[in-house]
């Protein structure tokens, strides 16, 4: 049976409905209930389905012992009932073409180990407060090993995508944080400064995995760059005073920063732009077979 914390529902309250496996799970989600929301557990995906059948829920978020390819199923048939639901994936047993299964559901984000306690929380509050989602992301083409998107320009959807790319890196932890990280300084880039954070624009993004690389391509629809005139940026300090843009950004009323694009160049293995600077392809190359080398490849 389901368990309300709130039983008297308001029509302007925000609705969660959390499918929990444990205490574990109960304890995770607890902190969410000082929240001005609705929240409810369900123990099981059919009770949350009958449970979604008879009220409308903002949020689904799925328990961390069921499935990925369960999940999706709870997804199809939920959407159902309520296409604008949004659902959350937290799996322990999932792949890579699950990922790429749960990006052409549309659902709202996946996580799979190790994540964190503030990196779903984080995800939790952008699908309650974001009142606007089923186009932020629109999947062109998708295998296992190669993506391509369209990605709303708005920093709601960058964390979408963040979360689903990084869950497509079949790499090593330390080297899964790298390339993440760059990944995320080129796409905020793209929609900061080619669109504007204009939600009315959109990016395309392209990952792609070898045996022994992996590549992500960002495209912006803005007029570009030089590097010659990026003196706010770290990347064009001379070797003699590497902290010259600082005096730039500081005279210029920027905030602090501008590293992102040496701190990648230093992460990834290659890091190229077209001529016009509205076009970056960034790849880290392999030592390698990775260990989960047919995981990464199951959707081919």
């Amino acid at each position: 049976m389901s368990i309300a914390l709130h039983p008297s529902p308001s029509p302007n309250r925000r609705s969660l409905l959390v499918i929990v496996d444990g205490a574990w799970d109960s304890q995770f989600f607890s902190q969410l209930a000082s929240k001005d929301w609705l929240l409810e557990y369900a123990a099981t995906n059919s009770e949350a389905l009958n449970v979604v059948f008879q009220r409308p829920f903002d949020l689904v978020v799925t328990a961390s012992a069921t499935s990925a390819k369960t999940d999706l199923q709870l997804l199809q048939q939920i959407r159902a009932i309520r296409p604008h639901t949004r659902l959350i994936i937290l799996t322990n047993d999932g792949t890579t073409k699950d990922v790429v299964a749960a990006l052409k559901e549309h659902a709202f984000s996946y996580f799979s180990p190790p994540y964190t306690v503030e990196s779903v929380t984080r995800m939790i509050h952008l699908a309650m407060e974001q009142p606007t989602w089923d186009d932020g992301i629109e999947v062109l083409s998708a295998t296992g090993s190669w993506i391509r998107l369209l990605a709303r320009c708005d920093v709601a959807t960058a964390e979408r995508v963040q979360q689903f790319i990084s869950e497509m890196f079949d790499l090593p932890d330390e080297e899964r944080g790298e390339v993440g990280y760059a990944f995320r300084e080129m796409m905020m880039n793209a929609m900061r400064y080619g669109g504007g954070f204009n939600p009315k624009e959109t990016i395309e993004i392209s990952y792609l995995r070898t045996r022994r690389s992996v590549a992500c391509r960002v495209k912006d629809p803005g007029k570009g760059f030089s590097f010659e005139k990026l003196h706010h940026a770290a990347v064009s300090n001379p070797s003699a005073d590497p902290i010259l843009h600082m005096q730039v950004r500081e005279a210029e009323g920027l905030a602090p920063g501008g590293f992102g694009i040496l701190l990648s160049r230093q992460l990834v293995d290659e890091l190229i732009y077209n001529e016009q600077g509205n076009d970056v392809l960034m790849v880290k190359y392999l030592d390698g077979v990775p260990r989960s080398e047919v995981k990464a490849n199951a959707g081919n």
